[in-house]
């Protein structure tokens, strides 16, 4: 799966994208989330408030509970302003 991260979040782990192999017990975003924070301090200060994280699935707005499905793509960013 490729795992995109835009603004913010992309400064603090380091990289614009990734090719992962998702661990088989991963099956929501959240859960994608969760094993992310746990591969090192920088994701886990990317999303040390995932509540205010969000992430689309193949360009679809997507919550923390749902599904990935067969998903080919998953995008991090921070929340959106108007102006």
């Amino acid at each position: 799966m490729k795992v995109r991260y835009f603004a913010w979040l992309r400064e603090r782990v380091g990289r614009a994208e990734e090719e992962i192999a998702l661990p088989p017990h991963i099956e929501t975003v959240g859960d994608l989330v969760g094993w992310l924070k746990s591969r090192g301090p920088e994701f886990e200060g990317a999303f040390e408030n995932a509540a205010v994280v969000r992430a689309a699935l193949d360009h679809t707005h997507a919550s923390l509970d749902t599904r990935l499905g067969q998903a080919q793509e998953v995008a991090f960013f921070p929340p959106m302003t108007g102006g």
